[in-house]
C-alpha cells in the first residue's frame, strides 16, 4: 500500500487512543481532589477534543467508530470537480478543508511544498532524505503517479475518510512526505527513552497489510535512535510545522523527556513558540511554552 495510506491509518489509531486515554484521565480527575497533575491536561478545543466530544455522545453513525474517524479526521474534502469525477484537488485548489489534513495544509499556507513536497537537492536526494536511507525510490513509488493536482492534506483526508488509498493517487514525492510523517510520529513515540506495548500497538496496530519492504522501514524507524536534529536535517523547507504537528500527535505528555524532546525538535525546526503553541491547540493538547 502507499505510505499515505500508511499515515492515515497510524494517525488515526494514534489520535483515536490518545483521545480515549485523555477522556479517562480528565474523568478520574474530576473525581479526584483538584487533579493536580497538570501534564494530563488539556488545552480544551482541537481534533481530541471533537473525537472524545463524538464518542461520548454516541454519535458515531451505522459504521461505528469508523464512522466517526471519517467525520471527524477526514474533513471535507471538497465538491467534485466539475468533468473530472474527483472529489478534490484540480489547479484552483486551495487544500483540504478541515479534518487533519485541514490542518496540514494550513500550516503549508497552501504552498508547492504541500502539494509536491519538493525541495532543493533533486528527487533522489529529497526521496532518500525523507525516508531515512530505506531503498527510497521503490517505497515511495508503490501506489503513486507522477504529478496529481492534489495537496497532501486532501490526499491525506481522504484516506482517512475511507479507511484506505486516496482517490487521487500521490506522487512519489508526497509518499515520501507521508514517510516522513511516520518517522517524526515514531521519533516522538520513543522521546522518553521506550516504547512500550500500547505505543506499538498505536503505531503499528492498523498496518496489517504490509509488505516486507514495508515492514523493514518501519522497523528500521523503530530501531533508530531518538535524534530530533537528525529529524529535522531531512525536513525540507516549509514542512517543519507538519513535522512537529505529528510528532505532538504520538506524545502523551507524561515524562519530562517528552517536553524535552519537543522542545529539541522545535527549536531544530526554528519554530518560534508561538507557532509551537498554535499546533498544540490544533491537536488539542497543552502547551509547551508558557
Amino acid at each position: 500500500m502507499s505510505l499515505m495510506k500508511s499515515l492515515a491509518r497510524v494517525a488515526a489509531g494514534v489520535l483515536v487512543a490518545k483521545g480515549m486515554s485523555t477522556m479517562m484521565k480528565n474523568r478520574n480527575q474530576t473525581q479526584t481532589a483538584s487533579g493536580s497533575d497538570t501534564r494530563s491536561r488539556r488545552s480544551g478545543g482541537g481534533l481530541l477534543d471533537q473525537i472524545t466530544r463524538g464518542t461520548q455522545s454516541g454519535s458515531q453513525g451505522s459504521g461505528g467508530l469508523g464512522d466517526l474517524l471519517g467525520g471527524l479526521l477526514g474533513g471535507n474534502t471538497g465538491g467534485t470537480t466539475a468533468g473530472s469525477g474527483r472529489r478534490y484537488g484540480g489547479p484552483n485548489s486551495t487544500g483540504a478543508s478541515g479534518g487533519l489534513g485541514g490542518i496540514l495544509d494550513q500550516l503549508t499556507g497552501g504552498s508547492q511544498t504541500s502539494r509536491t513536497g519538493q525541495s532543493g537537492g533533486g528527487l533522489g536526494d529529497l526521496l532518500g532524505g525523507l525516508l531515512g536511507g530505506t531503498a527510497a525510490g521503490s517505497l515511495a513509488n508503490k501506489g503513486s503517479q507522477q504529478q496529481n493536482d492534489a495537496s497532501f492534506g486532501e490526499l491525506l483526508n481522504d484516506s482517512l475518510s475511507n479507511g484506505g488509498e486516496p482517490e487521487v493517487a500521490p506522487t512519489p514525492e508526497q509518499n515520501a512526505v507521508a514517510g516522513l510523517m511516520l518517522r517524526a510520529m515514531i521519533q516522538a513515540a520513543k522521546a522518553d527513552g521506550k516504547i512500550d506495548d500500547a505505543e506499538k500497538e498505536r503505531l503499528m496496530g492498523e498496518l496489517g497489510d504490509l509488505d516486507d519492504e514495508e515492514r523493514q522501514f518501519i522497523r528500521e524507524q523503530m530501531a533508530a535512535p531518538v535524534d530530533a536534529q537528525a529529524l529535522a536535517r531531512d525536513v525540507p523547507q516549509g514542512l517543519g510545522p507538519q513535522v512537529y504537528l505529528m510528532s505532538v500527535m504520538a506524545i502523551d505528555f507524561d515524562s519530562q523527556e517528552e517536553a524535552q524532546y519537543l522542545h529539541q525538535l522545535a527549536q531544530a525546526l526554528n519554530l518560534q513558540p508561538q507557532m509551537i503553541n498554535q499546533i498544540h491547540q490544533e491537536v488539542g493538547v497543552q502547551n509547551l511554552y508558557s
